[in-house]
């Protein structure tokens, strides 16, 4: 019984840290520091003192920064859900489009950038004598990454541990409510600009990797400019014939609908796939699978699981 309990815990363990890298370092410094931690790019920065001016680049760090004992003095525009102790800070414009001289007038000692998006503003923030850290909120190993890091510049350390032991528990409650099936899913991702597929290191493909369910499109050449993704070809995704689609868009949710449902009864070929043909389509919320989940990443995973067994 001990050794079942044991290997219990190993296949758990490996599960719960699918679709990202193990976690940097982070905790106090050892050169009497506050604290030293290495960022998603790999620098690692120290802080002789708590951070009290923290300034963010993406809404998906406010909830996490929050959780964990830390407040913001900026951040961007945003559809994204944020707590209502953080409405009140002053916009730095958008993530895709941020406003350096605003930034920099909000005297920040920190500010944590989206990873692929905003390092650029790396030098220029260092000039003005401005700590940066780059971070990727995106899967679900990222996140836990996060929280570890943002914990050890509030000095939460243990607060962060249990809220990971939490979403880990609450994943893990997930996967045993369901059947352990391999489901064979293709993600298709959406926008004005065209098709593409879903690998696994998109929220949508980490999400089903960790309910135990084979991505289609896995191992498929990546674009060039978007490594969670792959091209589009109907020709490949029939061959493939997924017992389950699933659809994530960018862009009005309601045309896009109705721009798929037309395609799957414009062309006779769709019909023979799995999917289609058992009417096993689910279109995906923009706010769980676009955006990064965050702390909600328990959350869409029940979402997900429970489209396909309701």
């Amino acid at each position: 019984m001990k050794r079942l309990g044991t290997i219990l815990l190993i296949a758990a363990s490996l599960v719960l840290s699918a679709c990202g890298a193990p976690a940097p370092s982070a905790g106090s410094g050892s050169d009497g520091s506050y604290a030293t931690v290495t960022d998603d790019n790999g620098r690692t920065v120290s802080f002789d003192q708590k951070p009290a001016r923290i300034v963010v680049t993406s809404a998906s760090f406010i909830e996490p920064l929050y959780a964990v004992g830390g407040e913001i003095v900026g951040r961007p525009d945003s559809k994204m859900k944020i707590p209502d102790a953080a409405k009140a800070a002053p916009s730095i414009g958008k993530t895709y489009q941020i406003d350096t001289e605003k930034l920099i007038s909000l005297s920040p000692d920190l500010v944590i950038l989206n990873r692929g998006m905003n390092e650029k503003l790396i030098d220029t923030l260092g000039a003005n004598g401005i700590k940066t850290l780059v971070l990727d909120g995106k899967s679900y190993d990222d996140v836990k990454r996060e929280i570890g890091i943002l914990a050890a510049l509030t000095g939460e350390q243990k607060k962060g541990e249990e809220l990971v032991q939490k979403m880990d528990s609450d994943l893990d409650a997930v996967r045993r409510s369901i059947p352990q099936e391999k489901k064979r899913v293709a993600i298709i991702h959406s926008t004005g600009q065209g098709l593409s597929v879903q690998l696994d290191g998109s929220i949508a493909g980490c999400i089903a990797n960790m309910l135990g369910w084979e991505n289609t499109a896995a191992g498929m050449p990546a674009l060039d400019k978007n490594p969670d993704a792959a091209p589009y070809s109907m020709e490949t995704l029939v061959a493939q014939n997924p017992d389950i689609l699933f659809v994530t868009s960018m862009g009005d949710e309601a045309e896009i609908r109705a721009s798929m449902e037309a395609m799957f009864a414009d062309n006779p070929a769709w019909q023979s796939v799995t999917a289609i043909r058992e009417g096993r389509v689910y279109y995906l919320p923009q706010e769980m699978f676009l955006f990064s989940p965050g702390l909600d990443y328990p959350a869409a995973a029940k979402y997900m699981a429970g489209l396909v067994y309701p």
